[in-house]
């Protein structure tokens, strides 16, 4: 299938700009930065935008995630946009109970057990889907020439929510379905790829210019059973945006060990977190990979001579690589300052 020919990949708007040049490999004029968590609780006016609507409310109306995605790009003039969604947005379109608690994350009322509770879930239905469909149309549109990127989580990040019920330290329930019942693993791994891939194709079908797939537990795991147990699934995931042909970021934490095995799923961009320098990450994949990163967290709230150096020394090693995006190694915490993102914008397109 090919996009429709109003997307802006089609119809030239996004098509030449930074970001989608560097996801291709290209070197632009000008450094494209966006921050991963760059929509939402840094922003005094999505605090305020907020008030009286719990987070999967505001995900599923499509008037305020538009809103609450383009709030960062009016702001700090970053070159994307990222969908604001969350990883359980796809499980709860599905029909999974599940609620985001504030101060502890997604709970679900019935974690998934055993081979029946896996054989109770129910596909993701394209219906389920209008909303954010219609989210992203509407960003889309806001955005002109500014690419949206659309985001899902991960088989294996969707599974251990599933598993632990809510968010866990080890995910060692997880871990231990994944050996103690192989063949209920690989159902609900499949399951979950799927509800990400549709997920991740309906963001595409209405606009989106790229995609990531976000593991945010995946570092827990070996090279061993990263390969053996998640990698299928991943790659099953994105397959389902493969004949699209926009690019596929992928990234996950703590993941310096599986950079190879995640980047060899299918991904085009391998976002790296902030615990191995781009130059080296470069070397283990290869200097072909155009990466993404990988500016700490943890420095966004130091003195600006310390940031700035470290800002300057991410862009010099992510030119090891083919192409780079500036992001940082992991979300915008909550309590920064929103004048430091803006000022990092500024210094990397200067």
């Amino acid at each position: 299938m090919t996009l429709p020919t109003d997307h802006p990949l089609i119809d030239g708007r996004t098509s030449h700009s930074p970001l989608v040049r560097a996801y291709r490999g290209d070197r632009p004029d000008r450094l494209p930065v966006w921050f991963m968590r760059q929509a939402g609780r840094s922003l005094p006016e999505y605090r305020e935008l907020r008030v009286g609507t719990a987070m999967l409310d505001a995900c599923l109306n499509p008037e305020l995630s538009s809103e609450i995605t383009l709030q960062p790009v009016r702001r700090h003039g970053v070159d994307a946009g990222i969908f604001f969604s969350d990883i359980v947005v796809p499980l709860k379109l599905a029909g999974v109970d599940v609620a985001i608690v504030p101060g502890r994350g997604p709970v679900l009322s019935a974690p998934i057990a055993s081979a029946a509770d896996v054989a109770a879930l129910r596909p993701l239905e394209p219906d389920a889907l209008a909303p954010i469909s219609e989210g992203v149309a509407r960003t889309v549109t806001e955005l002109g020439s500014t690419p949206l990127i659309g985001f899902a989580g991960a088989p294996f990040t969707l599974a251990a929510y599933l598993v632990e019920g809510g968010p866990s330290k080890d995910h060692l329930a997880a871990r231990t379905l994944m050996h103690a019942d192989p063949a209920t693993w690989n159902a609900l791994l499949g399951w979950a790829a799927d509800v990400t891939g549709a997920f991740l194709r309906a963001q595409v079908l209405a606009g989106a210019s790229a995609v990531q797939l976000f593991d945010s537990w995946v570092g827990s795991l070996s090279v061993a059973d990263y390969e053996a147990h998640v990698a299928p699934f991943s790659a099953r995931a994105i397959a389902h945006v493969k004949d699209l042909d926009v690019a596929i970021v992928h990234f996950g934490v703590g993941t310096a060990h599986l950079l190879g095995s995640m980047h060899a799923i299918g991904a085009d961009v391998m976002g790296v977190d902030d615990r191995i320098p781009l130059d080296e990450a470069s070397v283990l994949l290869g200097t072909d990979v155009p990466l993404q990163g990988n500016i700490n967290p943890a420095l966004l709230a130091a003195p600006w001579p310390v940031l700035e150096a470290h800002v300057r020394d991410v862009i010099e090693r992510g030119r090891a690589a083919r192409s780079h995006v500036l992001n940082l190694g992991h979300g915008v915490p909550p309590d920064t300052d929103p004048d430091v993102l803006t000022r990092i914008v500024a210094l990397a397109h200067a």
